[in-house]
């Protein structure tokens, strides 16, 4: 099931905070053994973009900060000191291997908009051509919903759909995804291989964080789904292991494989399930949930049973299915009073269409 990544295609790597740094701030070996993997891929001939965490975890220590906190301003602070130290390593570490690296930050609010969305893929595009190792983070300084949430794994995912990536790998401070936690259980066994849309993922309990990283194993799993919506594989491993990208880059057994969808949505699919920040979501029945996931129809509002938000014609919102799972996104075509007002009657006297299909993308899969 394992294979190479596609040939010519840039490879996603992704590394957290635990893997960067340690109690002192950033670990100069820890980053050096990233970087050489960053530098042998492109030595290969293989384009490569990181995205990396770090900013917050190497600008604690400078503050007198032993460990992350909930105050969201201090946060912000931390990571404006620590993200120049963090670009200023990274900058003399791909120097020593001959190569220029790259700042790019992103925000949620770019890839929400699609010209923005559709430029700063450009701007990847072109730092590649030109032989540029971009190093992909958020703007913890402003962004205070991504501090929040640890989405590094997620942008990861969507930068791997930017680029057109051949896989991902998300390096972490375990060797993969397991059973259970092995730090709790002894019998925990590393899941070698996984498909996206496996079970056993929805059972894997997030395993926490320590004190300087703030994601954890389900925002890995959802950046491997998201990454496999675009036919992407994703490699899960351990940051620690010699050689781990080159050896996940050609199919060897590192980490945990995670088999994407045979084939991939369109780049405006992806943008709309992916890039859009959900502004509501829309409660479905039976009858409309199984239309939508087995016959790929339009959301009618006859099959609306409630809304939530305060949403606008074109935003996104969530599509849940009557137990409140959600099984879609999509960009609707009347605003949230309308949809209110419309909900339960039939279309043609009432709203008309809530979510056109080709608006929609369904993400839950036929039972």
């Amino acid at each position: 099931m394992r294979r190479a990544a596609a040939p010519g295609c840039p490879v996603v790597v992704k590394v957290g905070s635990s893997s960067l740094t340690g109690s002192a701030g950033l670990d100069g070996d820890a980053m050096r053994r990233v970087v050489g993997e960053i530098s042998a891929l492109r030595r290969s001939g293989r384009p490569a973009v990181l995205v990396t965490s770090g900013a917050v975890a190497a600008g604690l220590p400078v503050l007198g900060l032993a460990r992350r906190s909930a105050d969201i301003p201090a946060l912000q602070v931390a990571a404006a000191v620590g993200q120049g130290r963090l670009m200023e390593a990274y900058a003399r570490l791909f120097g020593d291997q001959g190569l220029v690296a790259g700042q790019v930050l992103l925000t949620r609010d770019v890839l929400h908009n699609r010209d923005q969305y559709l430029h700063a893929k450009e701007a990847l595009d072109r730092m590649l051509r030109l032989g540029v190792v971009p190093i992909v983070n958020e703007n913890d300084t402003v962004v205070v919903d991504e501090l929040r949430l640890g989405d590094n794994d997620r942008l990861a995912a969507m930068v791997a759909h930017l680029v057109g990536a051949g896989m991902l790998v998300i390096l972490t401070d375990t060797d993969g995804l397991f059973s259970v936690d092995p730090r709790l259980d002894q019998a925990a066994e590393l899941l070698t291989v996984v498909r996206h849309n496996d079970g056993v993922l929805e059972g894997i309990a997030d395993g926490g964080t320590g004190p300087l990283g703030s994601g954890g194993v389900a925002t890995k799993v959802a950046a491997a789904r998201m990454a496999a919506w675009s036919g992407i594989p994703t490699v899960i491993a351990g940051s620690r292991v010699e050689g781990v990208v080159a050896a996940a880059v050609d199919g060897e057994e590192v980490g945990t494989w995670v088999q994407p969808r045979p084939s991939s949505l369109s780049a405006r699919r992806l943008w709309i399930a992916f890039g859009m920040v959900p502004a509501g979501g829309v409660e479905v029945d039976g009858g409309a949930a199984e239309a939508l996931i087995r016959n790929g129809r339009s959301l009618l509002s006859i099959g609306v049973t409630d809304v939530s938000g305060d949403f606008r014609s074109g935003s996104a919102v969530e599509v849940l299915d009557p137990a409140g799972t959600q099984i879609g996104k999509g960009r609707v075509s009347l605003d949230a009073a309308e949809v209110r007002a419309s909900m339960g009657r039939h279309s043609s006297e009432a709203g008309g269409v809530v979510i056109h299909r080709d608006d929609l993308v369904v993400l839950a899969v036929p039972g």
